[in-house]
């Protein structure tokens, strides 16, 4: 028998796993697919990929962008809002404690010797994910060359991920319309979702392949409409307020605007929109230094959430520096350019999920539709492995007192989750307890000498 579940209980794995969302997109997805299809069984490996597929297609983050749809589809709107905001909400906490740390201190050096730990574990998260993806998803020779393809495409030539994820998905749509056969397409209705995940407990999914769409999730035009004048609600009248007390170049509505124009340009991730975040932060509206953006982004890397909390630092440090709110050290202002800033960078990601979902939904046995996606979920696999290259020239070839210690992490890791079949949760919260006990070992013993 299918086991229910309370919006009670989802809302407390989502404030969870927003304490524990490490390692960017690829490992917040493979945590979310640890969690959710392997061993909570609140979806099927089918309904996962469908929404994944459709949240890669969107700017913004897509990790909080798959929460966020994930709870909307349990739980409706209330429980959309739930994930997505329980997903951020961690990251802003912590982030904003740190940037006042570093705004009154300077540089934070004890999480460099936390995170030397962390950051191995996190590696090991993002390889599995995609040995595991692609055990399940490349089952045809043209899927296997669009996973090899993305890789090479991201990895060695450096084209931008919506060029890979476009291209893909054109692959899949010529494939769907001329030769099925090459792109196969997820499991069909009653295929039994829960067999094709090994770690599985052989138990049906809340969300299978066969579960009838929930109500709450079927598309109505009168409910597009209402979600869409809530939304444009959401946005205009806080701009409005800020307009009225600043004037539209004040520095609350200036930041306003900026960061919704970058949570609408960011394609590809956080590292594709940056550089302009830069641009804008840096050199034209003076908010921080060039050093100081690379301190902010240190410090988005080694924080739990998406990677593009980043601009949670500069809308911190451009309310710390402006001698308009009060500054400079107005931590009141900090914290109040913070929100904004917040605001308006993941205002639009709740939009496009919430409008979105109910026709992503209704697609699911469109083969119009269907062939696309499997183009994109093969070429997922590359992604991910991509971004396990990225990743592992900085993490594991390091310089300092213990260079073979992020190589020995990456072993035990995934000797953990591969032997020992460990939770995602339960590595990273050995990696935070061994990497906090090495640090007071560190300090110790300068202490003593």
């Amino acid at each position: 028998m299918t086991p229910s579940l309370t919006l009670a209980q989802a809302s407390r794995f989502w404030w969870q796993l927003g304490w524990v969302s490490f390692g960017g997109p690829a490992g917040q997805i493979a945590l979310l697919h640890r969690e959710l299809v392997e061993r909570r069984r609140w979806l099927s490996e089918r309904r996962y990929l469908h929404a994944l597929n459709y949240c890669m297609l969107l700017p913004g983050p897509e990790a909080m962008q798959l929460a966020t749809y994930l709870g909307w589809l349990l739980h409706g709107v209330p429980g959309g809002l739930i994930a997505g905001g329980l997903f951020v909400l961690p990251s802003v906490l912590v982030l904003t404690a740190l940037s006042t740390a570093y705004a009154l201190w300077g540089q934070v050096p004890v999480l460099a010797a936390v995170f030397a730990v962390l950051k191995p574990a996190v590696l090991a998260i993002v390889v599995v994910a995609a040995w595991r993806l692609g055990r399940r998803v490349l089952r045809t020779p043209l899927q296997v060359l669009l996973a090899i393809k993305a890789f090479l495409g991201l990895a060695w030539l450096g084209l931008p991920y919506p060029v890979v994820v476009g291209l893909a998905a054109l692959v899949g749509w010529a494939a769907g319309k001329w030769r099925p056969g090459l792109m196969a397409l997820p499991m069909a209705h009653g295929s039994g979702g829960a067999a094709s995940t090994a770690d599985a407990a052989d138990q049906p999914a809340l969300h299978g392949d066969a579960t009838p769409t929930p109500d709450h999730a079927r598309f109505s035009p009168r409910r597009l409409a209402l979600t869409l004048l809530i939304w444009a609600l959401a946005l205009l009248l806080p701009l409005a307020v800020l307009v009225v007390w600043g004037g539209w170049d004040g520095p609350l509505a200036l930041m306003a605007r900026f960061f919704t124009r970058v949570a609408l340009l960011s394609f590809g991730g956080a590292y594709a929109v940056l550089p302009y975040v830069a641009q804008g932060a840096v050199e034209q509206f003076g908010w921080l230094s060039a050093g100081q953006m690379l301190d902010g982004l240190a410090l988005g890397e080694t924080t739990p959430g998406p990677l593009i909390m980043v601009v949670a630092f500069v809308g911190f440090m451009g309310g710390w520096h402006s001698t308009l709110l009060g500054g400079p050290g107005n931590g009141w202002a900090a914290v109040a350019a913070t929100l904004v800033t917040v605001w308006f960078t993941f205002l639009p990601s709740f939009g496009f999920i919430l409008a979105g979902g109910p026709l992503v939904e209704r697609s699911r046995d469109d083969l119009r539709i269907g062939a696309p996606l499997a183009g994109i979920t093969a070429a997922l696999v590359g992604v991910i492995a991509s971004l396990a290259v990225f990743f592992a020239k900085p993490v594991l070839f390091v310089s300092g007192p213990a260079p073979l210690l992020p190589w020995l992490v990456l072993a035990l890791s995934l000797l953990a989750l591969l032997r020992w079949r460990w939770g995602v949760l339960q590595l990273i919260g050995a990696a935070v307890v061994l990497g906090v006990t090495r640090q007071l070992l560190m300090s110790g013993i300068a202490a003593v000498g």
